[in-house]
């Protein structure tokens, strides 16, 4: 194809986003009418810069969920995409933050929210960045999906990040995080108290594939932990999981979880 480099970038992106399994290299540069050498340096280029990621086995090209966080920031805001009536829902039910995950490898990405609190104290941390599974509601949400030694492998190779930045009843051991898990598995969510951090609290529960059951997502609710107190999340805990449920039933109409 003619065009500038930045023209054929862009029809790449573009092949990546029309097969959401992955496609091969030879395929692409097919497509794109291109030799294999320039599609091959495209490519590297696109991983480098966190837009793209190949699996390892396969040997195919996916989007990454940094090109999909930028797309649902703007998709949040408008109220485009399927999932946002329901977190719209679920925070104003709640009256505090509601974050959505997506779980894309070893990684789970903050990439949609809605604010429910009202006037006062607010917490409203930014998207787009990875939830740090030691700690946090989310963390433990996900990790309580998987046998023990899975979670605990998946957070080593995270790495628990800087103490300064944990709450003073974050784990302090492995023993006590897998605690987290046990709980969280009896309850069917997961719930923390200044544990990501001081004063915040907050609930979690995954969203599942609706066909064969994989977590696609995770659901969380979130805020000062004067307001979110253990009653009161147990109170919510029906309302997360019920939005949880719905998710899971739009997830595959959604391109937020492909």
């Amino acid at each position: 194809m003619a065009g500038s480099q930045i023209e054929r970038a862009f029809s790449l992106i573009e092949s990546l986003t029309r097969n959401p399994r992955g496609t091969p290299m030879q395929e692409l540069a097919e497509e794109l009418g291109i030799p294999k050498s320039a599609t091959h340096r495209m490519l590297a280029e696109l991983i480098r810069l966190g837009y793209v990621r190949q699996n390892p086995e396969s040997l195919r090209y996916h989007l990454s969920t940094k090109l999909v966080a930028m797309g649902f920031r703007y998709l949040a805001s408008s109220g485009a995409d399927i999932v946002q009536p329901i977190l719209d829902r679920l925070a104003e039910q709640t009256g505090e933050l509601v974050r959505l995950g997506v779980i894309e490898g070893d990684r789970q990405t903050w990439i949609a929210k809605a604010q429910g609190a009202r006037p006062g104290l607010r917490y409203d941390p930014d998207m787009g960045r990875d939830a740090p599974l030691f700690y946090t509601a989310s963390g433990h949400a996900w990790l309580s999906s998987m046998r023990d030694a899975q979670a605990l492998a998946r957070v080593e190779q995270q790495g628990l990040g800087d103490p300064a930045d944990f709450g003073p009843n974050a784990p302090k051991s492995n023993a006590e995080f897998l605690e987290y898990l046990r709980v969280a598995r009896e309850l069917g969510y997961a719930c923390v108290c200044e544990s990501s951090a001081l004063g915040m609290s907050a609930l979690a529960a995954v969203v599942r594939h609706p066909v064969d059951g994989h977590v696609v997502g995770v659901l969380s609710v979130a805020g000062p932990s004067a307001r979110v107190t253990p009653a009161r999340m147990a109170d919510m805990a029906p309302a997360l999981l019920a939005s949880a449920e719905e998710l899971s039933a739009a997830s595959p109409a959604s391109e937020l979880f492909h």
